[in-house]
């Protein structure tokens, strides 16, 4: 297995990892000094996250102070029944996708929200309540953000997530065959459709034309069957130690870069959702250790 240098970035989710198994933006340090981290552990991209302090021409310099370039970023949407919440969201992508074109990143990952009071976050990686009806609006608010970010020139790459509305591989799938290509790639997380007990590289193999980037991501495959099996929610199951930097955890990281088209330009994004190291600068430099094994 082989990666180009010039075409893997990390996405250090690690420094917002909070105790209770989700996500808190504000456990972060500077964003200088998670540079210096990346840059230290041989990482030469980022994905992309302007801070709403920052225009996206300081932010791209910011990088390049630390020899860092830009990746390609992401934006959730949730399904709602207020307009103005909706337009919200319509917002937010437009300006992500602005922002993604004046950092010369071609592409942006997009994904159905979560929320800690969700039934798939209460009941993760099962499909829970499926309902085709639901899951038509969801196909519709895809394809609808999917537009918005294609008017700004940007790939919109449709990102499974468990917790969400669209976790399993039949949501996947069902997406994808009912929106065409021209509108939505594909930016599959081979760690979050593992959880959910799909064969990422697969997906990969059979929507080759339509990758456009993907997330690395090693975990506990039996955990996950476990959690599974047991019912337990999105946050005890993190908690128990799905996550690891990649491997250290027993995911077919190479099977899943090898279904990856001949040649393939998107972009691999490690990505580790709670480190399993004891500092969040650990973790970044174990993946760091391991990219440098198969970058060329």
């Amino acid at each position: 297995m082989k990666i180009r240098q010039d075409r893997l970035a990390i996405n250090p989710l690690q420094w917002v990892a909070s105790p209770d198994g989700w996500i808190d933006p504000t456990l972060a340090p500077s964003l200088k000094n998670r540079l210096d981290v990346i840059r230290d552990a041989g990482i030469t991209a980022v994905h992309s996250d302007v801070p709403g302090d920052m225009t996206a021409a300081a932010y791209a310099a910011l990088l390049a102070d630390h020899g860092l370039s830009a990746a390609p970023g992401y934006v959730p949407v949730r399904l709602t029944d207020d307009e103005a919440e909706r337009q919200k969201y319509r917002d937010t992508a437009a300006r992500i996708a602005e922002e993604h074109a004046e950092l010369g990143v071609p592409t942006m990952f997009l994904a159905m929200g979560m929320a800690k009071d969700a039934e798939r976050v209460a009941r993760p990686a099962v499909g829970q309540d499926a309902d085709q009806g639901r899951l038509e609006r969801v196909r519709d608010l895809l394809a609808e953000t999917a537009g918005i970010i294609r008017a700004q020139g940007i790939t919109p790459a449709f990102h499974p997530h468990v917790g969400t509305w669209a976790e399993t591989e039949e949501e996947t799938r069902f997406v994808l065959d009912t929106v065409d290509a021209s509108v939505l790639g594909f930016g599959p997380d081979m760690g979050h459709l593992a959880w959910a007990g799909a064969d990422a590289a697969q997906l990969v193999r059979d929507y080759a034309d339509r990758v456009a980037s993907v997330h690395i991501k090693d975990l506990d495959l039996d955990l996950a069957a476990q959690a599974r099996e047991a019912g337990w929610d999105y946050r005890r199951t993190v908690k128990a130690g799905l996550w690891s930097e990649p491997g250290h955890g027993n995911a077919d990281i190479e099977g899943f870069v090898d279904a990856l088209p001949d040649g393939f330009d998107g972009w691999l994004i490690i990505e580790v959702d709670r480190g399993a190291q004891p500092t969040p600068e650990e973790s970044v430099r174990k993946c760091g250790e391991w990219a440098a094994k198969y970058v060329q």
